[in-house]
């Protein structure tokens, strides 16, 4: 099977992307400081969208670089592109090659922009509109529904978070992070028998804040691409201010919950959750009281919080992946789908 060959591949795709790519992300990041960057305008679709929810967080908390995520509409088809004087403009995509993303890189060109491209196809036309290049690395990714491209993007994101800020302990924490992946991808055989229990649902929603709200909205993409389930992204705050509602007995609830700064919110919506809705709750966490209260506990290894969204994904890809094939669908070829998709 591609889809599952490829997330068992992602500890050697990081890994050689941290060999890779650390020398030449260092002087794209020289470059940032010497331009005196204010912000980064990032646009991307589906997946390399979610990974640029990853880069609003982190090189907002650890950086102080405001990230914004474009509306290439507003670049390709408004002919309206908001003023780009002292931005970076960042585009990530796994093919590179759809026309709106190229545009909104060609705009930044015209404006004087620093222009970068994070991709996994270094000769494809978005690479080639980019003053500058990271590779990913991930390989020829077969399967329509992207995973290793997806954990690499994250990783050259969190390279060059950790060149910009030029902290060894940031770098330290990253050559842990091909061996985390491996640690989670031996609950593989967890997560099959968990995938049994939700072999029902037709909804859910997934719960992540911080650093792993691009998670949740990574996660819950998977679920509709591989299940056909209709799963809605939240941020814990955003859910407890309404959609909260909709839980009932048993509805299913998935939180990504690693240690961190997050970790006390995430663990008082557990606890309401609960005491009031009784709702059925699947968590991904390395914190045991968490994992206690949960109906579905799946566990993650002691991680900083910021390289955590890497690791978290590998279950919630391994999850759907299972319930694909318990539910007797064909996740090869999800329906409607395809590798590349160009929208304009």
């Amino acid at each position: 099977m591609k889809l599952r060959d490829e997330i068992f591949e992602q500890p050697m795709v990081l890994q050689h992307l941290l060999d890779s790519e650390w020398q030449h992300i260092n002087e794209v990041a020289k470059e940032i400081r010497k331009r005196k960057i204010n912000y980064i305008l990032l646009t991307g679709r589906g997946t390399s969208d979610n990974a640029g929810l990853y880069a609003k967080y982190l090189m907002g908390i650890q950086n102080a670089i405001p990230v914004a995520l474009a509306a290439p509409s507003m670049f390709s088809i408004y002919k309206s592109p908001p003023a780009l004087e002292n931005a970076m403009v960042l585009s990530i995509s796994q093919s590179g090659q759809s026309p709106d993303i190229i545009e909104v890189i060609e705009e930044g060109n015209r404006q004087g922009a620093m222009t970068l491209a994070i991709t996994n196809a270094s000769e494809s036309p978005l690479a080639q509109a980019a003053q500058y290049v990271i590779d990913v690395h991930a390989g020829v990714e077969k399967a329509v529904a992207a995973t290793k491209s997806y954990t690499a993007e994250l990783m050259s994101i969190a390279m060059l978070s950790a060149a910009l800020s030029q902290n060894e302990a940031m770098l330290a924490d990253l050559q842990n992070v091909p061996g985390y992946v491996s640690q989670t991808l031996e609950v593989d055989q967890v997560i099959g028998k968990a995938a049994e229990r939700y072999y029902y649902a037709r909804q859910c929603v997934v719960v992540g804040r911080g650093y792993n709200y691009a998670t949740a909205f990574e996660w819950a993409l998977k679920l509709k691409e591989l299940t056909y389930i209709n799963a809605e992204p939240y941020s814990s705050a955003d859910f407890i201010h309404g959609p909260i509602a909709m839980v009932e007995p048993d509805f299913p609830v998935f939180l990504i919950a690693p240690t961190g700064k997050v970790l006390p919110d995430l663990t008082n919506l557990v606890e309401k959750l609960n005491a009031e809705k009784q709702a059925n709750l699947l968590v991904l966490s390395n914190q045991a009281e968490i994992l206690a209260s949960s109906t579905t506990p799946v566990q993650l290894p002691k991680m900083p919080e910021w390289v955590s969204p890497i690791v978290s994904i590998v279950p919630g890809q391994l999850f759907c992946q299972a319930l694909a094939q318990v539910r007797g669908l064909d996740s090869e070829n999800p329906r409607g789908l395809t590798k590349v998709t160009l929208t304009t």
